[in-house]
């Protein structure tokens, strides 16, 4: 009975995890919050900054564009002092958001 709970325990694990991944596969430009994920997202998984994405209220390191890219990081308005809005393009893949267009917003 354990294993039978089990296995379908990791089933249903599994189909959630992959509807939460195409879910947050996008064609259409969204809006995201966007900062250094170690800095202002409390990430500890890599060491140093990384540009990360705050994805159905939870951060995804970002692949496609890197935290300098888009100026000073460490400036008074940069990734590692502020959360800035993007409109992107992308998917969660392998717990990463990898994107294929990414547009830093002007702050208000």
């Amino acid at each position: 009975m354990k294993k039978v709970f089990l296995i379908l325990a990791f089933v249903l694990g599994v189909t959630s995890m992959n509807a939460q991944e195409k879910k947050a596969a996008t064609q259409e430009p969204v809006i995201v919050e966007v900062a250094c994920g170690q800095c202002m997202f409390g990430m500890k998984d890599k060491k140093g900054c990384d540009l990360a994405a705050m994805v159905d209220g939870k951060p995804y390191f970002v692949e496609g564009t890197k935290l300098d890219d888009h100026g000073d990081a460490h400036a008074a308005d940069g990734f590692c002092s502020a959360v800035s809005k993007a409109e992107v393009v992308g998917e969660l893949k392998d717990n990463k958001f990898v994107v294929t267009s990414f547009k830093l917003l002007p702050r208000k």
